[in-house]
Parts: structure tokens; C-alpha cells; sequence
């Protein structure tokens, strides 16, 4: 039998100023990432601020996890400097790499992603959530810090995007806006298990597409066509697509 928690009808008090916070030390930690005459000024600041953040989440340790998350850093952006020329090389309408950093949402979306998903590597409960829940108002992606994503990731457009605690992207994955990547059931019992689908190397999924469940692997350099719901695992150089009629056509 599932176990429901119910709400206990003694009010509690939550600090929900931490949502505003959250979202000013998450502009100023990507400012640093991106801009070291930022990151002389800023980074400091930045530190009080995480500091606070967690005393109001009643984490301890602070000055280990500040140190792990800053030693993180060249890491991450070595990552996300892959992500950008994934996308400048993936979009003909881009024209720079200075216009993948400063005006696409997908990118945006993935730099919180890369950040919220360190700080979850490092058991910081809360704080993650909060990061990629202000990305998602932003950016209209949504990105659970818990999921694996590979190198050299392309969000296209980005709104509408969900992809879930358990989803496990591999290298040189393009999506499109609309995309779910989730799970087929949405119990509280499989809270431990593996919800949502994994993704091998060089897939492209387009618009709207839906691909569901946790035993769901859609092999290597497959490409998914809008509008289509997946729920059963694919071999490599697979192509699916909706053909008239709304039928799912499959060739490979």
C-alpha cells in the first residue's frame, strides 16, 4: 500500500524570499563563469550569498561545498564552450559564438542545468531545485538537475522542453522545443527507480516529440520526427516519423 504524507494543520513558516535570492546568486555565479573582470568583483559577493542561501536551508559544511562548487567551475565551462559550437555548428540561423552565449534561451537552459546538477552531485538538497525551477520560468525548459547529459548538448528554441530527474543523454544530442523526455507512470513508489529514457549518441529529436519510461534506449544516431510518442526502445540509425494519416512510420 502507498503511504500518502499528509499536511499537518499547524501553519509552518517558509522562506519563500529564497526563491528571489536564488535567482540573483544564479544570474551572478553564471556572470562569474563567463566574465572574469565579473568574477574579481562579484565572486566574493556570490559566496555570502550561497552562504546565506544554505543557513536559510539549514545546510552545514558551507565552506566545503563553496569550495567544491568553485573548483567545478573550469570543468563546467569546458563543458558548456562544447554546447555553444554544438549549436553554432547545428543552426544555420546562428552567426557567432557570442550569440549563442548572450541571446539563446536553450543555452541559457543548460549552463543553470551544468551548475544545479554539481551542486546535486554534491548531496545539496533544495538549492538545485530552486535553480533549475528559475532557469525553467526564463527559458520555458525544463531540466531536472538529476538527469545525465553528455558533452556538447543543443537545445533548438528551447520553450515547452521537459526532461526528467532520471533521463540519461548521451554526446552530441540536438533537441527541438516541445520535447519530453518522461516517465510513462507517475507513481511515488517509483521514486528510486529509472522514470525517464536514455539517449545514445548523436539522436536528433524534433518538435513535440514525446518518449517515455525508463526502459526506453533509443540507439545511436537515430532521428525522432515531431509530433511522435515513443515508448519502446530503438536500435541505431533508427528514423521514426508521422506519416499521414497520424500513423508512426519506422524505417531503419
Amino acid at each position: 500500500m502507498q503511504t500518502v504524507t499528509r499536511l499537518d494543520t499547524t501553519p509552518k513558516s517558509y522562506s519563500m524570499c529564497l526563491r528571489n535570492a536564488v535567482e540573483v546568486f544564479t544570474r551572478e555565479i553564471i556572470n562569474c563563469l563567463f566574465d572574469t573582470y565579473y568574477s574579481k568583483e562579484y565572486l566574493p559577493k556570490s559566496q555570502e550569498k550561497f552562504y546565506i542561501i544554505l543557513e536559510r536551508l539549514n545546510i552545514e559544511h558551507k565552506d566545503s561545498y563553496w569550495l567544491d562548487f568553485t573548483a567545478s567551475f573550469k570543468e563546467i565551462r569546458a563543458k558548456l564552450d562544447l554546447d555553444a559550437l554544438a549549436a553554432l555548428n547545428s543552426d544555420p540561423a546562428a552567426k557567432s559564438l557570442e550569440e549563442i552565449y548572450l541571446a539563446y534561451p536553450g543555452f541559457y537552459a543548460i549552463i543553470v542545468y551544468r551548475l544545479s546538477h554539481q551542486l546535486l552531485h554534491q548531496n545539496i538538497p533544495i538549492l538545485p531545485r530552486m535553480m533549475s525551477e528559475f532557469a525553467h520560468g526564463v527559458t520555458g525548459t525544463d531540466i531536472h538537475p538529476g538527469a545525465e547529459i553528455g558533452e556538447s548538448f543543443f537545445i533548438d528554441h528551447a520553450t515547452g522542453i521537459v526532461i526528467g530527474e532520471t533521463t540519461v543523454i548521451k554526446n552530441h544530442v540536438k533537441i527541438f522545443q516541445g520535447v519530453t523526455l518522461g516517465g510513462i507512470q507517475v507513481k511515488k513508489s517509483l521514486a528510486e527507480t529509472k522514470r525517464h529514457p536514455t539517449i545514445e549518441n548523436d539522436v536528433v529529436i524534433y518538435a513535440n516529440a514525446t518518449i517515455l519510461g525508463g526502459d526506453v534506449v533509443i540507439g545511436a544516431n537515430s532521428v525522432i520526427g515531431a509530433n511522435v510518442c515513443i515508448t519502446e526502445s530503438l536500435p541505431e540509425n533508427s528514423v521514426v516519423t508521422v506519416q499521414a494519416k497520424n500513423k508512426i512510420f519506422f524505417k531503419k
